[in-house]
């Protein structure tokens, strides 16, 4: 199981408004990250897993498209100060994470994604992050935490939710945009128009080799005039999935629980439920209270 860090960290800091440790420091982030990473784990028991978080913006995404995410407000100074405690807290449960200076994590979890295939593995990404839909497949599938039936998706799920196939993704947001990130799509082309188009043409590539063979002059023409933005959109949805990653199945086969830390944190926290279930759980037992 691979975590999209920042992901659940946002998720759970706006989930929990108000919450803070002993010494008056927010705690809400740290609280709502081990309450999501413990239902994850149990529901999904993996045998091995890491958290993935974002080393800043991919410098050849911003050479094509300058304003590549670049609406996106600061992260709260409240959520920023529990991050390093929040590592902190993997640290101690013996769960692997990964940072890397300009790296984003959607690149590192494909990385991931494909070198965990290839060793034979089956692989399950946690996060709400639409663009993990290209990365699906009968060995990788998609734990969105905004589906409530906490069902993993494969192809079923991300053609009901999408209108096309995980292997048209990427064709499919090259024409509707992704105002998330910041990418305008071709003007009056939306998810529904865009699945039809890839349904009748196949991929991106196609209708515009056969473009006169969309009925709608309104929408020839957008698409005539957009072509140069959609192949740009291109190359800023798809994941880097050949980026260099030191793949290691040990060292994401997790590590025993520092018990003694744990409870260092708890306190300092002040959270009285976890130290309660950590002090009353066995030893064996610590090993996998995270």
């Amino acid at each position: 199981m691979i975590t999209d860090g920042h992901a659940y960290a946002y998720r759970a800091f706006y989930a929990i408004r108000s919450l803070r440790s002993p010494e008056g420091r927010p705690t809400n982030a740290i609280y709502g990250f081990v309450k999501m990473l413990t239902k994850l784990r149990a529901a999904v028991e993996p045998s091995h897993g890491m958290v993935v978080w974002d080393g800043g913006l991919s410098a050849e995404r911003v050479v094509r498209w300058p304003e590549y995410k670049a609406q996106r407000p600061a992260m709260p100074d409240d959520l920023k100060s529990q991050l390093d405690e929040i590592v902190q807290y993997l640290e101690a449960a013996g769960v692997a994470s990964f940072c890397r200076e300009g790296v984003e994590a959607d690149d590192y979890i494909a990385c991931l994604a494909r070198r965990a295939v290839e060793a034979g593995m089956t692989v399950v990404i946690a996060s709400s992050d639409k663009d993990f839909m290209q990365l699906v497949s009968p060995r990788v599938g998609l734990l969105n935490p905004n589906d409530k039936s906490e069902t993993i998706w494969t192809d079923g799920q991300v053609r009901a939710k999408a209108g096309v196939g995980p292997s048209q993704i990427v064709d499919w947001l090259s024409l509707t945009g992704d105002p998330v990130d910041n990418i305008p799509g071709v003007p009056g082309v939306g998810p529904k128009t865009a699945a039809e188009l890839l349904n009748q043409f196949g991929s991106v590539s196609a209708l515009y080799g056969r473009l006169e063979e969309v009925k709608s002059e309104r929408l020839r023409a957008a698409l005539r005039e957009a072509a140069g933005a959609v192949r740009r959109n291109q190359a800023l949805v798809r994941l880097r999935d050949d980026l260099p990653c030191a793949f290691s199945p040990e060292a994401m086969a997790g590590k025993p629980a520092d018990a003694a830390r744990l409870r260092e944190l708890y306190r300092r926290w002040g959270f009285k439920g976890m130290l309660a279930a950590l002090e009353g759980s066995s030893p064996e037992r610590q090993t996998v209270l995270i």
